[in-house]
């Protein structure tokens, strides 16, 4: 049995660490001049830069943003991967609401602070205020690696996976967890998985290449 350790930096990458969601700025109308009828605005031209008008719209937008993002993911041999790889991390961080993406924002000024405990209470009350949010869980599921709540960050992983099986930084968190417990073909299904959604995903090769000797009983 090894006792290899993963590194403590590189699973609290694979498992919380990415882009910041990205901001957008509202653009602003300029009054009219004193003492001069406004005139009519334009009708918003429709199109595919129009702006959803619904939370329903806006979910649906964001999976098809993802979705064409995993396809490019998926090619493996572009030299952008690590691009696209950062696109989806972005995607990931936009929950929908801005009440959420500042609990999230603040958990993680916490948890880059070493306020460990706060950033928890944060993140409870996001996965409870927004259940189907999966970074939400993932998140979380970082936290309680770092309080050293192997179990509990393997539950929350569990969540971010049933909310978006693609989620690549959790299945290499969860191989690298599941490794450090001794389960060593557990470790290398999440692994395998992990390189079935992103070829290039770091840290899963190796983590294949070093356990396929004793659980398939043969070198790759």
């Amino acid at each position: 049995m090894t006792n290899w350790r993963p590194p403590l930096a590189f699973l609290l990458l694979a498992l919380a660490l990415g882009l910041a969601a990205p901001q957008t700025a509202a653009a602003q109308a300029s009054a009219p001049p004193s003492g001069t009828a406004p005139e009519a605005e334009p009708e918003p031209e429709a199109g595919p830069a129009a702006r959803p008008q619904s939370p329903e719209a806006e979910a649906a937008l964001r999976r098809d943003r993802l979705d064409a993002l995993f396809a490019r993911l998926a090619r493996g041999g572009g030299a952008d991967w690590q691009g696209v790889q950062n696109e989806i991390w972005a995607q990931w961080f936009e929950s929908g609401s801005p009440a959420m993406d500042l609990l999230l924002a603040r958990a993680t000024r916490a948890m880059d602070n070493g306020r460990l405990e706060l950033a928890l209470r944060f993140l409870d009350d996001l996965v409870r205020l927004a259940p189907d949010f999966a970074e939400g869980w993932n998140k979380r599921a970082t936290v309680y690696f770092m309080l050293g709540e192997y179990g509990r960050s393997v539950a929350d992983i569990e969540r971010t996976l049933a909310l978006e099986p693609r989620h690549f930084g959790a299945l290499s968190g969860l191989g690298m967890i599941l490794e450090r417990l001794g389960d060593k073909t557990g470790a290398m299904r999440s692994y395998r998985r992990g390189l079935e959604v992103h070829p290039n995903l770091p840290g899963a090769a190796e983590g294949v290449e070093r356990l396929a000797p004793e659980v398939d009983g043969r070198a790759l």
